[in-house]
């Protein structure tokens, strides 16, 4: 069975071989320092964080140089951790949960977004999930988290598979697409790509709105806060053997920089352009709808096993991921 990123069983295994047959590379140090920390991660806002406090030489005191490299596709952060040469990245909880799950050196150190998920519409009626019946929508991630999340949401609201008509697409860029296109009345989306949609209605003179916050959704379904863990820094065996030490430091920046990056998003989106690919003034717009936070992944377990309960967990190993997980 393959999730969203590509991870199969397979993989899983093949990653675990891999990673036993990695000889011990240390980084160089000079003065106690990393010689060079390498940071990684997917082009969505997490990596925000991660750019920001690159280009702000926020890691100064821990490494001679720090980098921050986007990976576009899972084969590239599959191909990352199996050579060893990615050893620190922003991970889907989903995916970091299911490599440990099968015996890959891999843990959660902290989540970085409490939720990147909207329901958009270009309908001015529809505000809520129960809106969503008799309507057409657009859902990326089949079998992932989010499109797990938001049919437990209809079920809540008492929707049947019949009265929600699914268009199913591979990316949240493909639903989007087919709302601005007037294809479908709604679209389950991410961020940046909702921001985006909003920013290309407008030029297009269509208003599209935020129907529905599906952390918002989730918390009222649940009863618990209105988080979705979606991502957080993940830190292989490799780099806990070697540099360990440094972690509750690197935590430490990624958690002030944070604050930084909501203080000024424009700043942040500058720094942060060329590394993800995106104009700046779209990660700047999408900033405040990414709910970033810098959670100690142990403090957000409550919140990461109620999202991962939600799911078959035949997908992260068949069972939550135990207190070796947590960093």
């Amino acid at each position: 069975m393959t999730d969203r990123h590509g991870f199969t069983r397979r993989t899983a295994l093949g990653l675990i071989g891999a990673a036993a047959m990695l000889p011990y590379r240390p980084f160089a140090a000079r003065a106690g320092q990393i010689d060079q920390l390498a940071l990684f991660g997917p082009p969505a806002a997490p990596s925000v964080v991660l750019s920001h406090a690159v280009a702000t030489d926020r890691f100064a005191d821990i490494a001679a140089t720090s980098t921050f490299t986007a990976w576009r596709t899972p084969d590239e952060l599959r191909a990352g951790l199996t050579s060893g040469t990615i050893l620190l990245s922003v991970v889907p909880v989903q995916a970091a949960a299911n490599l440990h799950n099968r015996g890959f050196p891999i843990r959660l150190a902290n989540v970085m977004t409490n939720g990147l998920l909207y329901i958009l519409s270009d309908q001015p009626d529809v505000n809520t999930i129960g809106d969503l019946a008799g309507r057409k929508v657009a859902v990326p991630f089949r079998g992932d988290t989010p499109e797990i999340i938001f049919g437990q949401l209809l079920d809540h609201a008492d929707l049947s598979e019949g009265d929600v008509e699914i268009v199913y697409t591979a990316t949240p860029i493909e639903a989007m697409q087919l709302l601005l296109a007037g294809r479908v009345s709604a679209a389950l989306t991410a961020e940046p790509a909702a921001t985006a949609a909003i920013l290309k209605g407008k030029q297009a003179g269509k208003t599209i709105h935020r129907a529905v916050s599906v952390q918002d959704a989730w918390g009222e379904m649940t009863g618990g806060a209105p988080v979705v863990p979606q991502a957080g820094l993940a830190v292989t065996g490799a780099f806990t053997e070697s540099h360990g030490d440094t972690v509750p430091a690197i935590l430490e920046i990624l958690r002030e920089t944070t604050g930084d990056v909501l203080a000024d998003p424009q700043a942040a989106a500058k720094n942060a352009s060329e590394a993800l690919g995106q104009p700046a003034p779209l990660i700047a717009a999408s900033v405040p709808h990414c709910n970033l936070v810098a959670r100690p992944a142990g403090e957000a377990r409550p919140d990461i096993e109620r999202m991962l309960s939600a799911m078959d967990l035949d997908k992260i190993g068949g069972k939550l991921p135990d207190d070796a997980f947590y960093l």
